[in-house]
């Protein structure tokens, strides 16, 4: 696994969302943020997280999908619960994660931030193959860029989001890079 200049990881499965833009010049990247995703929620597999990244959620497909309609949401990285990882915007650009988000005192964390979803949910546990690719991506993302904290969805924007949830062992995953 390796990232090129322009901050796509080699050996993972690329597809571009087009919601992402470029960082503020000179931003740093400092802060990876880990979130968790299913749609429907509490459902795995299936092609919604990579069409609401790509903006072609079809609204009618399920009721929970109408409040999506006009969301413009995208990470840098999906882990599915097989493992496999799925890139949707380059490490040198701004994906749209983390949306109203404090870090440090420092707002707007996408702007200085990575983006990875896991495959998942609040109340249901990660897969093993999560937790092995999710360690093998942060050793490569920190060894890239500047990284100095390792966040939660739920630290950057309390009290608005939960993620990446109870569920999600964070001295596993620390312990493991």
């Amino acid at each position: 696994m390796k990232i090129n200049h322009l901050g796509w990881v080699s050996g993972v499965r690329r597809i571009v969302s087009p919601n992402r833009d470029a960082r503020p010049h000179g931003t740093a990247i400092e802060l990876l943020v880990i979130h968790n995703i299913s749609l429907p929620p509490d459902e795995f597999g299936g092609a919604a997280i990579t069409q609401l990244f790509c903006n072609t959620l079809n609204a009618d497909a399920h009721p929970y999908y109408a409040q999506l309609k006009s969301v413009k949401v995208s990470a840098h990285f999906l882990i599915r619960r097989s493992g496999e990882i799925i890139q949707y915007v380059a490490c040198s650009q701004r994906a749209w994660h983390a949306g109203v988000s404090i870090w440090r005192e420092r707002t707007a964390c996408n702007n200085f931030s990575i983006g990875v979803e896991l495959e998942g949910c609040d109340t249901i546990p990660f897969a093993d193959l999560q937790y092995a690719a999710l360690a093998k991506l942060t050793r490569r993302l920190k060894r890239a860029y500047p990284i100095r904290d390792v966040v939660g969805h739920s630290d950057i924007a309390p009290g608005r989001k939960t993620d990446p949830g109870p569920c999600f062992d964070w001295q596993r995953y620390l312990a493991s890079f």
